[in-house]
């Protein structure tokens, strides 16, 4: 099964521009770009035969290059990152067996949360579209939770049925939790920001109009489930590791604090 995987990069956001060049701190001390760190945890992933860096910007591409990723240039009026994936195998001319979203903005994402969506869809035809999905210890549910307090848009939560099929994902906390009545463990699942496509499932994709609330929830994976499309979350255990976006400037320390533990 040929799988290509795409990390999506812009420069623009409303809320962070620049966020792919940001910098972080490593555990030796050095230093390195977030677009940089992203390139290499999808290096560690098996089953993965090419890797490119999708962008419209000359500084990120440049920047990219610099570190040896192969960069793919897509249209400056892609409005996310799986329309950016769907323009980058247009410029590409390939049709592979599937196509991994690896999102510019997870460094910590290990590699087994990605070779975990790729058993997932190669042992089931069906599935077109598939996307981790991870329990919240108490130090992440927290981080969504001091998030929310402080007014932050920061990680996303994922609800679904029995059969891992999603029905729903959130900048809010879901499912709501009386703070008095918390269980053990917590019922509250983080959206990790990756996702397996079939070639045909992206391209159903920008055939069909954004969405209501995609556009209200800012999260691209709403188009599928308001058209219909199933969305099968793939859980996958930590193994000790912290695991948190950079959406915000506040999340920098978070991850060097990760980073330095690791």
């Amino acid at each position: 099964m040929r799988t290509i995987l795409f990390i999506p990069a812009r420069y623009a956001s409303t809320r962070y521009p620049g966020k792919p060049l940001a910098t972080l701190r490593q555990k030796d001390g050095s230093t390195k770009s977030l677009i940089q760190m992203t390139w290499e945890a999808a290096r560690q992933i098996a089953g993965v035969d090419a890797i490119y860096v999708a962008t419209d910007d000359d500084r990120i591409a440049e920047a990219s290059r610099a570190f040896g990723a192969e960069v793919v240039m897509t249209s400056d009026a892609c409005e996310n990152g799986t329309a950016r994936c769907a323009d980058a195998l247009r410029v590409l001319g390939e049709t592979p067996d599937l196509v991994v979203n690896l999102q510019g903005d997870a460094p910590l994402t290990p590699p087994w949360f990605v070779e975990a969506l790729i058993e997932r869809m190669a042992n089931d035809p069906t599935v077109d579209v598939a996307t981790p999905v991870l329990r919240c210890d108490a130090q992440t549910y927290e981080n969504f939770t001091e998030d929310r307090r402080h007014g932050r848009v920061g990680g996303t939560t994922a609800v679904f049925d029995q059969d891992l099929k999603a029905l729903y994902f959130s900048k809010e906390v879901l499912p709501f939790i009386d703070p008095d009545k918390r269980p053990d463990p917590i019922p509250v699942f983080h959206h990790v920001g990756v996702y397996a496509y079939r070639p045909e499932a992206l391209a159903s994709y920008i055939a069909t109009p954004v969405t209501t609330l995609e556009t209200l929830e800012g999260l691209e994976q709403l188009r599928f489930l308001v058209n219909g499309t199933p969305v099968a979350c793939v859980e996958v255990e930590a193994r000790g590791r912290l695991f948190w976006e950079l959406n915000n400037p506040e999340d920098i320390p978070r991850i060097e604090t990760a980073l330095a533990q690791g």
